[in-house]
């Protein structure tokens, strides 16, 4: 099944220069005095496109592994993994501000970040609406753009309530158990609290695991959940097909398997909360319950 890929767009010209007066408060309460900054190393896929969605993309110096939209994005330097960083090729870049999601890491890095004279703003990860919303305010605030960043919310808002409410005309007996898969290699697949299981979740899908964040799922454990959807992110080898995928032994007798059911999404459209997140949504529900939903216009 072909997927439509949507964006939020980012606000026209590139915004003025400025800063919030006022220390910020960041994801971890800590205060942080930030100045008009030119040069930004973003950290989080989800932070990157919210830069950009306010305009400010021309400030961004630097990126994380998984910031890649948009396609710009990728000619910028990049300092690998947000969760293995190091923190002498972050200060090598002479970054002026750091925006990092508050996962970032490991602790000796950040450590060592706290301790410089460059701003370091946390962002609060929460996978819902109020969380994206924070986090484009805080952003916004932080960039002295805040503004654009009512604009911002108001839009996404908009959207992602406009996505949830496709959800909301699927009937309860005919939601479907959708697992999603970091990787086929351990059979990562997303719990509780990722933002794959809430996505999911917006768009009508039932998570059948019971355990939070990202874990292996042994074969005995898929035979009892018994998952009728498969969701994975693209191995940029123009893959994963239902063949490879429902091959593995642990999936081989799954319903999912049956159907050859799997939906493929892009990583940073999937796994982070951010100005798309209403675009997975829609994709995801219009996949798994087409029926239901002919004749809507999914596609915003």
């Amino acid at each position: 099944m072909a997927l439509l890929f949507l964006a939020v767009g980012a606000l026209s010209s590139a915004p003025p220069l400025a800063f919030a007066e006022e220390p910020i408060r960041d994801a971890f309460g800590r205060e942080v005095q930030v100045s008009a900054a030119k040069r930004i190393l973003t950290l989080g896929a989800d932070i990157s496109e919210i830069v950009v969605a306010l305009g400010a993309e021309d400030r961004i110096i630097a990126v994380d592994r998984g910031s890649t939209y948009p396609e710009t994005l990728k000619q910028k330097p990049n300092v690998g993994y947000r969760r293995a960083l190091s923190a002498e090729g972050v200060i090598s870049l002479a970054p002026e501000l750091i925006l990092a999601s508050e996962d970032a890491g490991p602790s000796t890095a950040i450590d060592i970040l706290k301790s410089l004279s460059t701003p370091l703003v946390f962002v609060p990860e929460k996978n819902t609406l109020e969380g994206m919303i924070a986090k484009i305010e805080l952003i916004s605030r932080t960039l002295g753009l805040e503004e654009r960043g009512k604009e911002l919310a108001a839009r996404v808002t908009a959207d992602f309530n406009a996505a949830t409410a496709l959800a909301e005309r699927v009937p309860a007996e005919r939601r479907r158990r959708v697992v999603f898969f970091h990787g086929l290699l351990k059979l990562t697949a997303a719990g509780e609290g990722t933002a794959a299981n809430a996505i999911i979740s917006y768009a009508g899908g039932i998570n059948p695991l019971d355990f939070k964040g990202y874990k292996s799922v042994s074969e005995e454990s898929l035979v009892e959940i018994a998952p009728e959807v498969v969701v994975m992110m693209p191995d940029d080898k123009g893959g994963p097909t239902p063949e490879e995928v429902f091959s593995i032994p642990a999936l081989k007798t799954t319903p999912a398997a049956r159907d050859k059911a799997l939906i493929v999404l892009k990583g940073a459209y999937m796994i982070n909360f951010g100005p798309r997140t209403a675009g997975a949504i829609r994709d995801i529900a219009a996949a798994l319950y087409p029926d239901v939903l002919a004749g809507e216009n999914v596609a915003q």
